[in-house]
């Protein structure tokens, strides 16, 4: 995914289970170690953080520290049916997982429920986009998962 602030330009590529983010040229790893309730706390290169984050879906603003920024998403995922983002499988909104069908290491053919989520009071069943194998699986059932977050990574 790549987002703008100001006149920079950040991209956020997922890395097993932490992204590589690169800003103006330099590179960091950034790990969630937990999202609830638009805060997040995050290892940026090992040192811990504390972002808060809100969202009208096509800008985001983050404070870190108490500093604000605003982010606007220049390309990434797209909304609708597929929530595919570099192989791995997002979730489309903010939601709660209610179950998870599959393991790492299980083969999956295209169209197969993965997992099914709870947001807004609909259930929506995230498939297999093709036949693959399960390389990890980054929720479970009852887990709290932001917009954009990844779920199930297929290869």
């Amino acid at each position: 995914m790549k987002t703008t602030f100001d006149t920079q330009s950040i991209e956020l590529n997922p890395s097993g289970d932490q992204y590589i983010a690169t800003v103006n040229g330099k590179t960091v790893t950034v790990q969630v170690v937990r999202a609830s309730n638009g805060r997040m706390d995050l290892l940026v290169d090992g040192q811990r953080v504390t972002a808060h984050v809100s969202s009208d879906m096509a800008k985001r603003w983050v404070t870190i520290n108490g500093q604000t920024l605003m982010l606007t998403k220049t390309s990434g995922a797209k909304q609708g049916v597929r929530h595919d983002h570099a192989g791995g499988l997002i979730a489309p909104m903010p939601g709660q997982i209610r179950s998870v069908a599959v393991s790492v290491g299980d083969a999956v053919k295209k169209g197969q429920t993965l997992l099914t989520m709870e947001a807004m009071k609909m259930e929506i069943r995230i498939q297999a986009l093709k036949d693959g194998v399960v390389k990890s699986v980054s929720v479970v059932q009852g887990q709290t998962v932001e917009r954009e977050q990844i779920l199930v990574e297929v290869e």
